[in-house]
């Protein structure tokens, strides 16, 4: 992910610059990252494997859904912590209240979804009618940074495209889906879906 571990800037303490009050470097940051995603199935493909696939966590969800939409390569999907407008997680989510108050006055929520339409899940879902990608949606029942209601509605989203999918909903919150035992749980779970479904 641009902005994340080696790739962030010295006087950063976090991936800040991945997703910010600045639009475009917000917009930026994403395209890059599905350019990486893509340039690594270009190098496991030259390795000899065929049979791809990819996951995202949170924000990478987003990367995911958007990556698998353009690479015809990728055959599945997980999307860990699922959202159908980028904006929404960051206007109400408690993991980016950082942002939130750097675009409040000059924003509305209605003008951030729009601006930042091209990084959200809920631009590309209709792309995938027809094509037989599978998907794994993955949300926590008590998420305070990806809101049930908006997982609930990329689920009705899937349903009403008839989209090949399957669920898994977690008993925890954002970050505890990384604890014991709900990341032994999300981890099976994965394994189990990406061995049946590649």
């Amino acid at each position: 992910m641009p902005y994340h571990d080696l790739r962030m800037p010295e006087e950063l303490i976090r991936a800040d610059y991945m997703l910010s009050p600045n639009l475009g470097r917000t917009l930026q940051a994403v395209r890059q990252a599905v350019m990486d995603c893509r340039a690594a199935l270009d190098w496991l493909q030259s390795e000899g494997y065929g049979r791809l696939g990819i996951l995202g966590t949170s924000l990478g969800s987003c990367i995911a859904l958007i990556t698998m939409v353009h690479d015809p390569r990728l055959r599945a999907s997980v999307q860990n912590h699922i959202s159908p407008y980028f904006a929404d997680v960051v206007w109400t989510g408690i993991s980016t209240r950082h942002v939130r108050a750097g675009l409040e006055g000059h924003v509305t929520l209605e003008d951030l979804r729009e601006i930042w339409m091209p990084i959200s899940p809920k631009a590309y879902l209709k792309r995938l009618v027809e094509t037989e990608k599978k998907s794994l949606l993955v949300h926590a029942r008590y998420d305070h940074s990806f809101l049930p209601d908006l997982s609930r509605e990329v689920l009705q989203e899937y349903r009403d495209l008839d989209l090949p999918h399957s669920t898994l909903e977690l008993r925890c919150g954002h970050y505890t889906s990384g604890k014991f035992p709900f990341n032994i749980i999300l981890g099976w779970a994965v394994c189990h879906y990406l061995r049946r479904n590649l």
